[in-house]
C-alpha cells in the first residue's frame, strides 16, 4: 500500500498538483495535509487528520464507479472521516473557490 500510495504521489493528475501547491507545508490555516494517504485499504487524495476530513479530487471515470465509492465513502465515514469531492474541472477552473470550500470545512464555519 505505501508502494502504491509513493507512486501516486509521484504521478499526481494536474487536479491534484494544483491545490496540494497551497494545501502543503500548513499554507491553509496552519492544517497539515498528507497527499496520496493509505486509510486502511485506500489511499485517499488528500487528508487533514487532525480535522479528519478527506478531499477528494475525481476524474470522468468515478461516474462509472459510483457503487464503488460508495463503499469506500462509507467505510471512510465508518472510521470517522468527512469527504469533500471535487470535480478535476472545478479545481482546474477555480481552485480558489475549491480551497475556500476546504477552508471553511475545516475550520467548522459551512458544515
Amino acid at each position: 500500500m505505501l508502494s502504491k500510495a509513493k507512486s501516486l504521489r509521484k504521478s499526481q493528475t494536474e487536479a491534484e498538483k494544483t491545490p496540494w501547491h497551497r494545501l502543503r507545508s500548513r499554507q491553509l490555516e496552519g492544517l497539515k495535509f498528507r497527499r496520496q494517504q493509505p486509510i486502511d485499504r485506500y489511499i485517499v487524495d488528500f487528508v487533514c487528520l487532525e480535522r479528519r476530513i478527506i478531499i477528494e479530487m475525481d476524474g470522468g471515470q468515478h461516474a462509472l464507479e459510483q457503487e464503488k465509492d460508495r463503499v469506500r465513502e462509507d467505510f471512510l465515514i465508518g472510521q470517522g472521516f468527512s469527504i469533500l469531492r471535487f470535480w478535476n474541472h472545478e479545481v482546474l477552473q477555480s481552485v480558489d473557490a475549491v480551497l475556500t470550500v476546504i477552508r471553511e470545512r475545516c475550520l467548522g464555519e459551512n458544515r
